[in-house]
């Protein structure tokens, strides 16, 4: 059962015909034949398909989802077929095309890769009917048609989606098997679907998916952000009956309590083969695919280290899709194909500028065995020392410049040899603020070139970008969909407790959130700050740089919505103090490989 707490709800736009693909409400079955475009610039169909339109799946408390339904012609007859289901409030018929043209460069997802048939950020029924699956879009608890308000993960989600699968398994077309695939909101629902454990769900592939929504989306590091979920709820989300306030129950409780530890998935539960990806550049999903990988319980598990944006890769990389119909022929279908021989980890690493991503890597696990976890201190010089300095200095920015880039404070180490960094960084900072009981640090890893020029990655083979090299890029394109400038950290000092049994590894701790510690003005308070994944290659010459500094140090996803806009609600104020050396040695311990 949901654990029972009273949620706050705000209002959603309604489904309204002509609006992200809404239809109006037309239960129907019909047949597209070989060639059907959804529209002059899509992918056509390389053979005919079925669709049911708006086919009713009662759930357990008595609400009826709708979902559509695209399977190949001859699951009419003998053929039966598994289910790949793609489960978001986003709209069954909000599709990727639609989408991509709301985005920086389309993500460069290339005109005539997509049908128009996907639902946004799900696979493309026109790749993977004519391989023998049905793919079912499911509009989730209050989207669109389907019953109820729409609430967001957690086991009301779980639920659904156990008795969503299980009635799908029975339907006369369908072999039994059912497995899950997505991007996102995609991806993070089947963790916490699988962790209810429905009996016909045989596989998921979970593809760059967060797996708590309030340390690695809304209250990263206890910040609070937003200005993601706003986008979507104005351009993404339509529903009668509105969807829960993510912005109130924060009011009502910024700390760890039922509601949130709700939207914490289990993942131990998980049992099934999971296909994981995840990437460097996402901010919202690489801890959840990190954790997902380390904590699934079975031995059946692959992850694959994307170096592309998500969306680009789902829909764009030919190896990829081939994969994903790979692995569920095996564990859908039972095909004794060669999917077993697939790697366990394939890694990726960046060299930033005008370079492709270097990929695949193959290791033995991640985090990678035998990495060396080099300690390095900051310096007053500003720069990383392997020593710790005997005298005790400070380093000082303001924590409210409001000027781009942010005031930082940056402390650099410049490279003699060509050298790998990859796995998890983590920095212990001991920091003071005389002008506010309170801080939230920033903490940005960036790479420089030769020159000490801060370079940039694209997440996007160059092939398809439309720019010839960065350095053509105006910083007005920048979005962080498409730019990559290096893997973060964020706590807020109050919230800076930890529970070292719970740390999903030593690098990265385990904040617990469950009270706030505020500081006193000017008192020195230790810091340890868990630093999203990196893989970083560096030439002779070229330099790392650890920045840290009050102001959220990236560029939104969508222009004007992202953490730069959540600021304005909880500000730091004054000169945030680095202190060095003696007994406050901050430092930093980061993977080389």
């Amino acid at each position: 059962m949901p654990v029972a707490f009273q949620v706050a709800n705000t209002a959603t736009k309604p489904p309204t015909i002509g609006d992200n693909g809404y239809q109006g409400f037309n239960p129907r079955k019909e047949t597209l034949p070989q060639g059907w475009k959804f529209r002059e610039d899509a992918r056509p169909l390389s053979e005919d398909m079925i669709v049911e339109h708006d086919v009713a799946v009662k759930v357990r408390d008595g609400c009826t989802l709708y979902c559509d339904i695209f399977r190949p012609v001859g699951s009419d007859g003998a053929e039966k077929v598994p289910a790949i289901v793609a489960w978001s409030p986003f709209g069954k018929k909000h599709n990727g095309i639609e989408m991509m043209s709301k985005v920086k460069w389309g993500c460069g997802v290339p005109k005539g890769a997509l049908s128009g048939l996907e639902r946004f950020e799900g696979p493309d029924p026109a790749e993977y009917c004519p391989r023998g699956f049905a793919v079912v879009n499911v509009d989730a608890r209050g989207a669109g048609d389907s019953d109820g308000s729409i609430v967001i993960m957690g086991k009301q989600e779980g639920e659904d989606g156990y008795d969503c699968i299980e009635e799908l398994a029975k339907m006369d077309w369908c072999n039994g098997s059912v497995g899950l695939a997505g991007n996102s909101h995609l991806g993070i629902v089947q963790w916490f679907i699988a962790a209810q454990q429905p009996p016909s769900l045989k596989a998921i592939a979970p593809w760059e998916a967060c797996g708590d929504l309030y340390r690695e989306q809304f209250v990263r590091g206890g910040a609070w952000d937003n200005g993601l979920f706003d986008f979507i709820i104005e351009h993404v989300i339509r529903g009668k009956r509105g969807v829960e306030d993510f912005k109130e129950m924060y009011r009502r409780s910024n700390t760890m309590n039922p509601y949130w530890e709700d939207k914490r998935a289990e993942i131990e539960k998980i049992k099934i083969p999971t296909y994981v990806v995840a990437s460097y550049s996402s901010f919202v999903h690489t801890m959840g695919s990190i954790r997902g990988w380390m904590e699934v319980n079975t031995e059946n598990k692959w992850l694959r280290w994307d170096p592309y944006q998500e969306w680009f890769d789902l829909w764009s990389v030919r190896e990829s899709i081939d994969e994903l119909a790979e692995f569920f022929d095996h564990f859908l279908k039972g095909k004794d194909n060669d999917w077993q021989k697939t790697p366990k980890v394939r890694m990726s690493s960046l060299p930033f500028g005008d370079k492709d991503a270097v990929y695949p890597i193959e290791v033995q696990d991640f985090p990678i065995p035998n990495t060396d976890y080099k300690k390095l201190y900051l310096g007053e010089k500003n720069n990383l020392l392997e020593s710790a300095p005997t005298e005790k200095s400070v380093v000082s920015y303001n924590s409210e410049s409001g000027s781009n880039p942010v005031a930082h404070a940056a402390f650099n180490l410049r490279f003699d040899k060509k050298t790998r960094l990859m796995g998890l960084p983590k920095a212990v900072l001991y920091m003071s603020c005389d002008d506010l009981d309170d801080m939230v640090v920033y903490v940005l890893i960036r790479k420089l070139d030769k020159d000490g020029k801060a370079m940039i990655a694209i997440n996007i083979p160059w092939s398809h970008a439309p720019y010839p090299d960065t350095a053509s890029i105006p910083e007005s394109d920048y979005s962080n969909l498409m730019i990559y400038f290096g893997p973060t950290g964020i706590l807020r000092a109050s919230h800076r407790k930890t529970d070292p049994a719970k740390a999903l590894h030593p690098q990265y701790p385990f904040h617990t959130h469950d009270e706030v510690q505020k500081i006193t003005p000017g008192t020195v308070v230790e810091l340890e700050i868990g630093l999203w994944a990196m893989g970083m290659d560096f030439e002779e010459g070229e330099s790392l740089s650890v920045q840290v500094s009050g102001e959220y140090p990236l560029v939104d996803e969508f222009k004007g919505r992202g953490p730069k806009k959540a600021q304005v609600e909880e500000r730091n104020k004054g000169q945030h103090n680095v202190h060095l050396g003696g007994e406050y040695a901050s430092h930093v311990i980061l993977p080389f490989v």
